[in-house]
């Protein structure tokens, strides 16, 4: 394959940049371009091996570095590769990028690195994708799904899956095709007790992807209440900058404003809504709309009440048009006097929680809650769990393939029909793996990557 180069650090300013070099002429080009210290030529190092020396463009000098080889196939991509380790200058790093590039390496795409990985063999399409999830990790069970799908154990369990279907199909091929061999006959009972463990093995893979999908993309979140009662300051407070006007003037945030913030392991993706409550004011009542529209689009409500007033009639307005289930209600003003009838609220909505926004306090009790509702204080994240909707949609067509095979098999449908049906439930876990897919499908995996990764 041809030669890529790029650089594999972030882009910014930083101790050490490194440019990576993979592909056919890797060592060739790395040779060009840098000079070991001693004399030493980079064609003779051996795998695993460093060196330090120059980099340089022609006879431009450019810096000192260390050079590591990696000798194919045991490498990231499975290719030679180089990787040369620069101080962290943007411009420095730069430099020698364009020497690799002017040395017969090209660019590499978004992913290419990994995207290489996965062709020659040294990943499965599950495991390239886990090193995406490893790099975009914010928290400790985002890391350790991540590391498990990186260690191929979601590939492992599909591949027992698919085994299971292998021999299902090979027994029943067996049986039809050659009836007058003495082959055990295949019975349905049989068929269906087979059938049955393999999708309560594939029915494990996604038991947790909603809770994996809410720590690793976040909660769409809609902070909520009628006008004055602490939202822009919960938003404040939660967000840690003053992006909501806080005044005492009810009324005074009339867009929508977002930010996303982290409560123990979980993202909110906040929006500060307009105080819901009936207004003659045009501006003021196209923020309540949209408010409105916040609370039905939302996977989470934040609805929030002033602790020192007692309930009003557009606090019961904004209860009644709530989800329940989703709700987290927000006493604020908890370090003043509680005028607010608790036993009424706690009627209405489970999950209540006291806080003082302004003095920063009960945010402990949120996180609480939240992991409550979305379930999150039950889920194991130490069990394999696929990580994505493409991963997620294989499974599920691999399901819904089985459960008809099931049902087919309980009303007494021939078993040519059955065995179609598993057939697709294995193509389904062969697309999962990456063992048959098509081209648009891993090019669009290794869009979402970075360059240099």
């Amino acid at each position: 394959m041809s030669t890529i180069a790029a650089i594999s650090t972030p882009n910014a300013i930083g101790g050490i940049s490194v440019i990576r070099i993979s592909g056919d002429d890797a060592i060739g080009v790395a040779e060009k371009i840098f000079s070991p210290y001693g004399g030493k030529k980079v064609s003779d190092m051996a795998g695993y091996t460093c060196a330090y020396g120059i980099a340089h463009d022609g006879g431009e000098r450019l810096d000192d570095c260390i050079l590591t080889v990696f000798r194919a196939p045991h490498s990231y991509t499975g290719e030679d590769v180089v990787e040369i380790s620069c101080h962290g200058g943007l411009y420095v790093t730069r430099k020698v990028l364009r020497a690799a590039l002017g040395n017969g390496a090209e660019n590499a795409e978004a992913g290419e690195f990994t995207k290489r990985a996965y062709l020659n063999g040294k990943l499965d399409l599950t495991q390239a994708e886990s090193v995406m999830d490893i790099i975009s990790a914010k928290g400790e069970r985002e890391l350790k799904m991540a590391e498990n799908l990186r260690e191929g154990a979601a590939f492992k369990k599909a591949e027992k899956c698919s085994k299971k279907l292998m021999k299902i199909l090979g027994d029943l091929a067996a049986w039809a095709d050659y009836p007058e061999e003495d082959i055990p006959e295949v019975r349905p009972e049989t068929l269906i007790e087979e059938l049955s463990e393999v999708r309560d093995d594939l029915k494990s893979l996604v038991q947790n992807y909603d809770s994996g999908r809410i720590l690793r993309e976040g909660v769409s979140t809609a902070i909520i209440g009628r006008p004055n009662v602490g939202k822009s300051t919960l938003f404040n407070c939660l967000s840690g900058c003053e992006r909501s006007i806080v005044t005492e003037i009810a009324g005074t945030t009339r867009d929508i404003i977002e930010e996303s913030v982290r409560i123990g392991d979980i993202t909110l993706r906040l929006s500060d809504t307009a105080g819901i409550h009936e207004t003659d004011d045009i501006i003021e009542g196209i923020g309540v709309d949209m408010a409105e529209k916040m609370i039905a689009s939302s996977e989470l409500i934040i609805a929030v009440f002033d602790g020192s007033c007692p309930l009003t009639a557009d606090d019961q307005y904004l209860i009644n048009k709530i989800n329940k289930d989703k709700t987290v209600a927000v006493v604020n003003k908890s370090d003043v006097e509680q005028l607010l009838d608790i036993a009424e609220l706690e009627k209405q909505i489970k999950h209540i929680v006291y806080i003082s926004a302004k003095e920063n306090t009960g945010v402990e009790e949120l996180h609480r809650h939240i992991e409550e509702i979305f379930k999150l204080n039950e889920a194991d994240f130490d069990t394999v769990t696929v990580a994505n909707e493409r991963q997620k949609y294989c499974i599920d067509k691999a399901l819904e393939s089985i459960e008809s095979a099931i049902l087919s098999l309980e009303i007494g449908e021939m078993l040519d029909a059955v065995n179609i049906l598993i057939d697709e439930a294995e193509q389904s876990l062969l697309m999962l793996t990456g063992e048959k897919v098509t081209d648009a499908v891993v090019d669009e995996v290794f869009s979402r990557f970075c360059v240099g990764k």
